[in-house]
């Protein structure tokens, strides 16, 4: 349980990840802005709280790892690194640039990445691969995979979730952003899947529902997820895509949108008036 200071420096984290975002995508660029400020509260818990994850521990087979499956939504993860000190703070102003180390989506080439992902429903497979390794090798290490809800339409995603539960995966913990926005419209018109934590159950996971705005409940989850023995854990996250920019939030056109100058503005605007309410 969090203390309520801890609970308070948590979501200053989960501001400044947001504030990165917004320095990272720029005036006039397109940049993944609803998906990555979803998680910012999930990201948080787990880089500065849960994981046993530092810059000086990159190469610790100890280590716990993040497979970011829904890889366009990068500036997230990127921010947090950025903030735990893996590269240079002036790498943000090079995203998407050639001869920047931050691209589009993960890479391997940029440190504290585990997994090049973007291709969507493959990063839950590369998370269990994970898994099982370090099963093998008796590591007291978990791993973490974020998914995406439209990409819950893809094959592959189901395929690794009936093996996790087959070979029960126990170290392996699965969260869904169920923020109902994908690429081209609501998830719901796209390709609509109801009852996802039905489904999830049936395919043999344990399933947690938690609010993925508050830092207290996705920690509670994530604990409640490491007790579970047997089975793999899944925590499906409510979320509000482009969550702490009114213009962009619920809003398919801030999946991979760009912003004008005033709408820049407006966002440093909009994140100012939260930093001094905490």
């Amino acid at each position: 349980m969090l203390k309520p200071e801890q609970k308070k420096e948590l979501e200053k984290v989960a501001l400044q990840l947001r504030y990165d975002i917004v320095e990272m995508i720029g005036i006039g660029n397109a940049g993944h802005l609803g998906g990555s400020s979803s998680l910012a509260e999930t990201i948080a818990v787990l880089y500065f709280n849960k994981m046993n994850f530092s810059a000086d521990k990159l190469k610790d087979p100890n280590r716990d790892r993040l497979v970011l499956s829904k890889g366009h939504a990068a500036l997230i993860q990127y921010a947090a690194l950025c903030e735990k000190g893996c590269f240079p703070r002036e790498e943000l102003k090079r995203v998407k640039t050639l001869g920047g180390l931050l691209q589009g989506h993960p890479d391997l080439s940029i440190p504290g990445i585990e997994a090049v992902t973007g291709s969507l429903g493959q990063g839950l497979s590369i998370a269990l691969g994970l898994a099982l390794s370090l099963r093998l090798n008796k590591s007291p290490a978990r791993v973490y995979a974020i998914m995406g809800d439209g990409e819950q339409s893809e094959g592959q995603l189901w395929e690794a979730s009936m093996a996790a539960a087959n070979f029960k995966v126990d170290n392996l913990t699965a969260f869904l952003d169920w923020n109902s926005v994908q690429a081209t419209g609501h998830t719901r018109d796209v390709f609509n899947i109801p009852d996802l934590d039905k489904k999830w159950a049936s395919f043999g996971w344990h399933v947690i529902n938690a609010d993925g705005h508050k830092v207290d409940v996705i920690l509670a989850a994530i604990e409640e997820a490491e007790t579970v023995k047997g089975k793999p854990s899944v925590i499906i996250l409510k979320t509000i895509k482009g969550k702490d920019f009114s213009f962009a939030e619920d809003n398919p056109a801030y999946h991979n949108g760009t912003f004008t100058d005033e709408t820049y503005k407006q966002a440093l605007k909009e994140l100012d008036a939260i930093k001094a309410g905490l």
